[in-house]
């Protein structure tokens, strides 16, 4: 039978907290706003893509120091236009990492139901009305929502009666899907809210800092309390939610499982059959075991072989009737391609910040080394007494920690350059505007 073609697409990002490309240190790093962009591309070849964020975009931290805030604003701008240009993104929510920078420069125009009116107009946080998109020939609904302490010290209005009435407009508007943005500080919490409004098809949870790390990330969709389902993605763009739904006539929507899903079960259920088989042999071995209960061993045996074969066979599980969807929490890892486009956006981004980083280095005194005490001399001046070690060090990584930020254009990038110098900051040690002889991880 030929696969069923989805109806369309849903990508679902949050919690990206300002970050365009990942920290190049661990051994796969997650996360690159080029990769996500071919990403996105990608699926648009096959058929018609949704992708929306639930919040959390535009800084990486909720509070932005003197020296970080040009690069800040200018990395902000990158996200804001590669969102628009290369991402289409329908829709955002808003998060706590909006707001670093107060309500003015919170960008695009976000969606929150339940925002509640300022007595400084001035203090207007820029939003929009719930919408509606077509896609193919589907209709889906968005609307965002911020679920009590979602996004501390924002005044919100009540987030299940603003909900209700988004959901139920969408709805007379046509909506055949409905998915919500939610902004809470907790998954319990998002569900709680998603599942006492109704309605609602597919959550996507922005959590804050509770937004979780790829390891913890969940590979199927909760389901709702009272129907529907809800996704969390990975924070800082490591791990994107797609989620190919396809309608059909008929009641319900239904997990259909899916090859990452699939893969998932297949692995737990080959780490249970040595343990369930190891269970057997000792039974059976056992005169005075129970017969049914080893009956009852041999019939679980032979179900997760048989749920194994199913599995491999047709990873996707659809219902007899109704629409369905299945779920793949995409780790944007190095080995996806890239857009060069963005690739090429981002490389001006990081010389535009560096050249502004650097300048703002210069403007501030350098923090003075205290008489009679020791400083930072580098390598050149430590050969003179250590040539094996500075031998040795030059073999090791630490000795091309500068190269490493060259080679991307990094090398005055406020969020790397600290650990590829030495003595960062401190009397007499490296800083942006200050660090010949200092450069790559030294004594």
């Amino acid at each position: 039978m030929e696969p069923v073609k989805p109806t369309f697409t849903l990508l679902a990002l949050a919690e990206i907290r300002g970050q365009i490309g990942p920290c190049g240190c661990t051994t796969d790093p997650l996360g690159d706003l080029s990769r996500t962009a071919a990403l996105v591309a990608q699926a648009r070849q096959s058929g018609p893509v949704l992708v929306v964020d639930a919040g959390g975009l535009l800084y990486t931290q909720t509070k932005i120091g003197e020296a970080f805030a040009t690069q800040e604003e200018l990395k902000a701008d990158l996200l804001v236009a590669t969102y628009r240009d290369a991402l289409g993104v329908a829709a955002i929510g808003l998060g706590a990492n909006d707001l670093a920078k107060g309500p003015a420069k919170v960008r695009p125009p976000r969606q929150v139901v339940n925002l509640a009116a300022p007595a400084d107009p001035a203090a207007q946080i820029a939003t929009e009305a719930p919408k509606l998109v077509t896609l193919g020939k589907a209709k889906v609904g968005i609307f965002g929502v911020i679920a009590k302490d979602g996004v501390p010290g924002l005044a919100i209005t009540d987030p299940i009666q603003a909900s209700k009435a988004a959901v139920a407009g969408l709805r007379r508007q046509g909506a055949q899907v409905v998915v919500a943005l939610i902004q809470a500080p907790s998954e319990a919490a998002a569900s709680s809210l998603a599942g006492a409004v109704g309605g609602i098809d597919f959550a996507v949870a922005g959590l804050g800092l509770a937004a979780p790390e790829p390891d913890r990330i969940e590979t199927v969709a909760d389901q709702l309390p009272g129907g529907g389902f809800m996704v969390t993605p990975g924070n800082r763009g490591q791990v994107v939610s797609r989620v190919e739904v396809t309608l059909r006539k008929g009641p319900g929507l239904a997990d259909a499982g899916g090859r990452a899903a699939a893969e998932v079960r297949i692995a737990q259920i080959e780490k249970r059959i040595p343990s369930v088989e190891g269970e057997l042999v000792r039974l059976t071995a056992d005169p005075t075991a129970d017969p049914s209960f080893v009956a009852a061993k041999r019939a679980e045996l032979a179900e997760l072989g048989a749920e194994r074969q199913r599995l491999a066979a047709a990873p996707v599980q659809p219902p007899a009737k109704g629409s369905y969807f299945t779920l793949e929490q995409v780790r944007i890892a190095k080995k996806l391609a890239c857009d060069l486009t963005v690739q090429t956006q981002t490389a001006a981004y990081f010389k535009s910040s560096g050249e502004s980083n650097v300048a703002f280095a210069k403007s501030q005194p350098r923090a003075p080394v205290p008489a009679g005490t020791p400083t930072y001399v580098g390598t050149s001046k430590c050969v003179e007494c250590h040539d094996t070690a500075v031998e040795f060090w030059k073999k090791s990584r630490h000795a091309g920690a500068w190269a490493t930020l060259e080679k991307r254009g990094q090398e005055f990038d406020l969020e790397c350059t600290s650990c590829h110098v030495t003595g960062w900051n401190k009397p007499g040690g490296a800083t942006l505007a200050e660090n010949e002889g200092l450069r790559d991880v030294q004594c």
